[in-house]
């Protein structure tokens, strides 16, 4: 599910900070420490989904690094063990020396998602946010459609210049792959109506198959962790109803 791994990265060179540190494998923690060489001063993550935060303790623990993010969610698969010394909110700025990065929250993968900006480079470290070459699995309850989507369109209001994922390489042109990314997911979104459209009332089994005829069926359990992330998005723009027994129809003008 990371695909080459998490990516954790330093920033600076007299005091650095060490960006998502990752599992808690001591050939990983170590290396970090190693790189650091007694220089490191804090520790960020952008979530605390268990690839991304719970090496924090020990890097921590052993450089006596400040510790930033978000309390973790309430949610599945989270690392509850992370405990920040500063608790960070939209748009905190950490002054570091050699650099100043901008806390940005980006609910949608998971609601306690923040991406970075590394301000004199453009650079955004994503985190999950956003990833190259594949897109971000949005799993309900914890994963929001419609946040991940407002959260995408928000960063097209920063001078961004490169965009370092949470997980593959550098993306080089930001603003054209952020576009692409709200286009892909309102295009599903057409086909999510579209299959509502034509089936009436109906449940994700049914749907899924419709919806997502360009995935393989192997990979269609994933697809309706999405598909239900898309009818939730649906239902909170009133757009989509769901019934009692778990089957999603499209809303007439009519129904309040």
């Amino acid at each position: 599910m990371t695909g080459p791994g998490t990516n954790t990265y330093l920033l600076g060179r007299d005091e650095v900070a060490v960006l998502d540190p990752g599992p808690a494998i001591d050939e990983h923690i170590d290396a970090i420490l190693e790189a650091g060489a007694g220089r490191i001063r804090w520790v960020i993550c952008t979530h605390t989904h268990p690839d991304h935060s719970p090496a924090w303790r020990a890097v921590a623990e052993a450089s006596g690094a400040e510790v930033l993010g978000a309390l973790p969610a309430d949610d599945r698969f989270q690392d509850d063990s992370f405990a920040p010394t500063r608790v960070l909110e939209h748009d905190d700025l950490l002054r570091a020396p050699e650099f100043s990065l901008r806390a940005l929250h980006t609910p949608g993968h998971v609601s306690n998602h923040f991406c970075f900006l590394l301000e004199e480079e453009g650079m955004l470290f994503a985190g999950d946010h956003i990833m190259k070459g594949s897109t971000v699995v949005i799993v309900p309850p914890g994963g929001d459609m419609k946040a991940y989507i407002d959260s995408l369109r928000l960063l097209l209001d920063y001078p961004l210049r490169h965009i370092a994922p949470g997980h593959g390489e550098l993306i080089l042109d930001p603003r054209q792959e952020v576009e692409h990314l709200v286009e892909h997911r309102l295009k599903r979104e057409r086909k999510v109506v579209a299959g509502l459209g034509q089936l009436g009332r109906a449940d994700t089994d049914a749907l899924v198959k419709a919806v997502y005829d360009d995935v393989d069926e192997a990979r269609h359990e994933w697809a309706k962790l999405s598909l239900a992330a898309h009818l939730i998005k649906l239902r909170q723009e009133q757009r989509a109803h769901h019934h009692a027994d778990d089957t999603w129809e499209l809303r007439r003008p009519s129904d309040s």
